[in-house]
C-alpha cells in the first residue's frame, strides 16, 4: 500500500507518559507501529551517513573508539547548548522523516501509528492524518521519572524543563489520551481508539478512491 493511502496517526506525549504502554497495546492489536526513537539509534550506527555527517559538524571526538557514537558526550553537549541542539537536530530530523516515509510506503495496512517521541511541529511530518497525545499531569510525570531512573525530583523536573511544553503539546493534539488510570482503563480507550481510527482510515481511503473516479481525463495532446 503506498504512502498516501496509508491513514497516518502520529503518536507523542511527554517523558514518561506512556507512549511505549499505549504504542504497544498498538502492536498487540494488530496495527503497524513505526517508532522514530527506534529510527533515530538506527541511522546513527557505523557506516551509516548522519554519523558521519555528525563527526563532521561536531568533531571526531564525540565517536568512541569503536567506532560508534559517544551518546553520553553527545547528551552533555545538546543538554548545554541550544545551538549544538539546533546543529544535530538539522542533521538527524531529515534522516529521520525519510526512513519514516520508506518504512510507511511498506505498510499493507489502512492506517498505522508513528511514534514521535519529541514532536514539536506537524510540518516535520507532513503526510500525518492525525496527532494523538498520550497525557498525564506533568505531577505524575515526575514521580514515574524519578521512580523509573532513580533520580531526584529536581533531576526530573530539569529534565521535562528542556522537553516540548504540555500545554505545546496538547495543542498539535486530535485526540487526547488520558493515562493516568489504570491499565484496564487504558485498555479500553486503545480499543476505542483503534475503532475510530480504522473508520477514518476507511472513510479517507473512500473519499480518495471517489475523487480519483470523478476527476476529469486531462487532455493528452
Amino acid at each position: 500500500m503506498a504512502i498516501s493511502e496509508t491513514f497516518v496517526v502520529v503518536l507523542t506525549g511527554g517523558i514518561a507518559a506512556g507512549k511505549t504502554a499505549v504504542s504497544d497495546l498498538f502492536a498487540q492489536r494488530g496495527v503497524p507501529v513505526i517508532d522514530t526513537d527506534q529510527i533515530a539509534h538506527e541511522i546513527v550506527e557505523p557506516g551509516q551517513p548522519a554519523l558521519k555527517q555528525i563527526a563532521e559538524a561536531f568533531g571526531p571526538e564525540f565517536l568512541g573508539a569503536d567506532g560508534r557514537l559517544d551518546r553520553k558526550k553527545m547528551r552533555n553537549a545538546i543538554f548545554s547548548s541550544p545551538q549544538q541542539k539546533t546543529r544535530l537536530e538539522g542533521i538527524l530530523h531529515p534522516a529521520i522523516v525519510a526512513e519514516a516515509d520508506c518504512r510507511i510506503a511498506q505498510i499493507d495496512a489502512p492506517w498505522c501509528i508513528l511514534v514521535v517521541p519529541l514532536l514539536t511541529e506537524t510540518s516535520l511530518f507532513p503526510r500525518i492524518d492525525r496527532v494523538l497525545v498520550v497525557d498525564v499531569e506533568e505531577s505524575m510525570q515526575v514521580e514515574r521519572v524519578m521512580a523509573r531512573d532513580k533520580i531526584s525530583q529536581q533531576q526530573a523536573r530539569s529534565i521535562l524543563a528542556v522537553q516540548t511544553s504540555r500545554r505545546q503539546r496538547l495543542a498539535l493534539a486530535d485526540d487526547i489520551l488520558d493515562n493516568s488510570g489504570s491499565l484496564d482503563q487504558l485498555k479500553t480507550a486503545v480499543n476505542e481508539l483503534q475503532r475510530n481510527y480504522t473508520t477514518l482510515a476507511g472513510d479517507t481511503a473512500r473519499k480518495a478512491s471517489s475523487s480519483s473516479e470523478i476527476a476529469p481525463a486531462l487532455p493528452t495532446g
